[in-house]
């Protein structure tokens, strides 16, 4: 992977991460479903009349949205309405890595190589240094509704890879267009009709947090991660989402004085050191073979 593009996964790690406290934010006012929808039809609106449809197959667009939209986001909103705390949900919705590695593997044939599986285990050995200090606080079913959220967030990139080398903005444009329909009519049977209202006169720091998610987060975020995966293996792209728990603890720590433990700083940094070894070990260790 190139540094550039090395950067630009990063820098999508950091939003991603404060994504969450604007969830957290969006959800106090709004029915988490139909935040959902306001987020996804900001996303889409007014993008979808200057921003041609991506030259792919329109199922492949309407089943990224479903994904995403409606299940990835629909799941993770509730868990934190729920009471799950913005930063462990931010470290749960990591095991999209190795959702995302195994079908990756099973549907395309995509071998993780030795240094990328060793790197992963020490980033998983991260990540679980920093849930045994954080899952004590967490309910059983938001816990469950974040696990699904990352699978849904799994299946999304393995349908995003279908779609080859498209515009991705457009791609991520449209999917969202297709995820609002779904999203209304399940807040309907779900959050009743006054959820209604919640959407057309949201409080400002809720329209705000909808913003940031729409054209940061989404528009931004999730069209350059589209873009990765289409150039690079899943195995090489997928372990910077392990960052996003780092810039999520933080990001809490910041804005509702989540405080960091030592515990979680050292899984912070196994993560760090995972991941290097993932981008960086297989070149490590070709480089100390020719040395030889």
């Amino acid at each position: 992977m190139s540094l550039r593009d090395a950067f630009a996964a990063l820098l999508i790690a950091i939003v991603w991460g404060a994504g969450f406290v604007a969830m957290k934010i969006g959800v106090r006012e709004v029915p988490p479903i139909m935040f959902s929808a306001l987020r996804f039809t900001l996303a889409a609106f007014p993008a979808v009349f200057f921003i041609a449809m991506p030259k792919t197959k329109p199922w492949i667009v309407i089943a990224y949205g479903f994904a995403i939209g409606v299940m990835q986001f629909s799941l993770v909103f509730t868990a934190i309405k729920l009471g799950m705390p913005a930063g462990l949900s931010s470290l749960v919705i990591q095991s999209q890595v190795f959702f995302t590695i195994l079908f990756a593997w099973a549907a395309m044939g995509e071998k993780p190589g030795g240094a990328r599986i060793a790197g992963g285990l020490v980033a998983m050995a991260g990540v679980i240094v920093i849930a045994s200090e954080r899952a004590g606080g967490a309910e059983l079913f938001p816990f469950l509704l974040v696990i699904g959220a990352a699978i849904s967030w799994s299946a999304g990139n393995m349908i995003g890879k279908l779609a080859g080398r498209v515009d991705m903005v457009g791609f991520t444009v449209w999917s969202s267009l297709a995820a609002i329909v779904p999203l209304f009519a399940l807040s309907m049977l779900v959050e009743g009709p006054a959820s209604a209202g919640a959407f057309i006169r949201p409080g400002w720091p809720s329209f705000a947090s909808a913003v940031f998610l729409a054209w940061v987060a989404t528009l931004f975020g999730y069209s350059m991660w589209a873009n990765l995966l289409s150039r690079y293996p899943a195995a090489m792209v997928a372990p910077f989402s392990l960052l996003v728990p780092v810039f999520g603890f933080l990001s809490a720590q910041i804005f509702f004085d989540e405080p960091t433990t030592a515990r979680e700083f050292w899984g912070a940094l196994l993560v760090l050191a995972g991941l290097t070894w993932v981008v960086l070990g297989a070149k490590a260790l070709a480089r100390l073979r020719l040395s030889f």
